[in-house]
């Protein structure tokens, strides 16, 4: 079998940050868009624990299916099985800068989040127990403060080969 694109990226070089990890030209000219949005360096600190990226995966994907301006380009936002970050899949031909405003408001919303997770419980979700609110919180708070607010090009595209 031929490996996937996202197993030929050096994941010892690559930093937190937006990454466009592929695109895909669907019939019709549409193009969906799937970007990393990493937050942890891989093989070199924790992976964001479960429950906490649980959480962050109800939250984001609620506030971004929900979003005023982006919620019909939407189509999907999910945790990685690695636990070093999440993909979000947008409708459009895409590069990382034009939706940091947008992981920024995104991860903000999760970072101030009060209240009741949404879907948080056994009628909507599969395993609605594993959930920490306040580690998702931390997680989305340290990677808006220490990565979104400050991303350079080298967090917007992949290590080059090498």
């Amino acid at each position: 079998m031929e490996k996937i694109a996202s197993f030929t990226i050096d994941h010892t070089r690559l930093l937190r940050g937006i990454y466009v990890s592929r695109k895909d030209h669907l019939p019709g000219g549409d193009t969906l868009t799937t970007f990393d949005i990493r937050m942890k360096l891989p093989n070199r600190e924790p992976a964001v624990s479960q429950s906490a990226l649980h959480t962050i995966e109800h939250l984001a994907a609620t506030f971004l299916r929900n979003h005023p301006t982006w919620k019909e380009r939407i189509v999907y936002w999910g945790p990685m099985g690695c636990c070093t970050g999440n993909y979000l899949i947008v409708q459009g031909d895409l590069q990382s800068a034009d939706i940091v405003p947008l992981m920024q408001e995104t991860f903000r919303f999760i970072a101030e989040y009060e209240g009741d997770i949404p879907g948080a419980n056994a009628h909507d979700c599969g395993n609605y127990m594993l959930n920490n609110l306040p580690m998702a919180k931390w997680e989305a708070r340290k990677y808006l403060i220490e990565v979104l607010d400050n991303l350079s090009t080298e967090n917007l595209n992949y290590p080059e080969e090498g």
